[in-house]
């Protein structure tokens, strides 16, 4: 009789009680592993690589660094490693952002408990889920592309631009965002102009709507 190996799952949500809610639901079962958290993507990177995980349980909408770019960087790095994303987002280019990233399943919070550990299992498999209102979602932007999409932040905007994007979207200073991602002031003001001109976005105000339209941070 073959013994099935433990899931090994890392949780990564900007909310406690999120958290501690998938705790308890994945730790009821024999067969899964909880090995940590973190409540942002930058943690997500760090312990990742400290306690190789199977499967990474991801949040889409966070502070500090969103899930898309976590998820891409994971991935990038830790080619072995799956993710999952959980959240309360269905938009379209939330999908579709978090899938070209690496994401091998998108499931809805809103999803039963049920829908979760199926997830779970089946990216552990190296397989590909999605919540049923997800995968209409996904289906339709397959079969009807008859009206073009506008290109997203992720292919018009480098890895650092998006970053110092989602920091002044999230009310940082050039001086914190500097401090932040470890660069100069100078460097900051250039990203924020290159920004700026790419898509054709000026105030601030404008740049926090951008921003979270294309998932890169939440109001949450």
């Amino acid at each position: 009789m073959s013994v099935r190996s433990t899931i090994r799952v890392l949780l990564v949500d900007d909310h406690q009680m999120m958290r501690d809610g998938l705790r308890k639901i994945l730790t009821d079962e024999d067969d899964i592993e909880v090995i940590g958290e973190a409540d942002d993507g930058r943690g997500a990177l760090e312990m990742a690589g400290k306690l190789e995980p199977a499967v990474v349980i991801m949040d889409v909408g966070m502070r500090q660094m969103n899930g898309i770019d976590a998820t891409r960087r994971i991935r990038e790095r830790w080619p072995k490693v799956k993710v999952m994303a959980l959240s309360t987002h269905s938009d379209k280019r939330y999908v579709l952002n978090m899938l070209q990233a690496g994401a091998s399943a998108y499931v809805l919070k809103e999803a039963a408990s049920d829908d979760l550990l199926r997830a779970v299992r089946t990216v552990s498999q190296g397989l590909t889920y999605l919540s049923p209102e997800i995968a209409g979602i996904v289906v339709d932007g397959c079969v009807s592309p008859s009206i073009p999409e506008e290109p997203s932040a992720y292919s018009l905007l480098a890895t650092r631009e998006r970053e110092v994007l989602q920091l002044i979207a999230e009310g940082r200073t050039s001086k914190q965002i500097a401090n932040q991602l470890g660069i100069t002031v100078h460097t900051v003001e250039s990203h924020r102009r290159n920004i700026s001109k790419k898509l054709d976005l000026h105030s601030v105000a404008e740049l926090t709507k951008y921003a979270i339209r294309e998932g890169l941070t939440s109001l949450e």
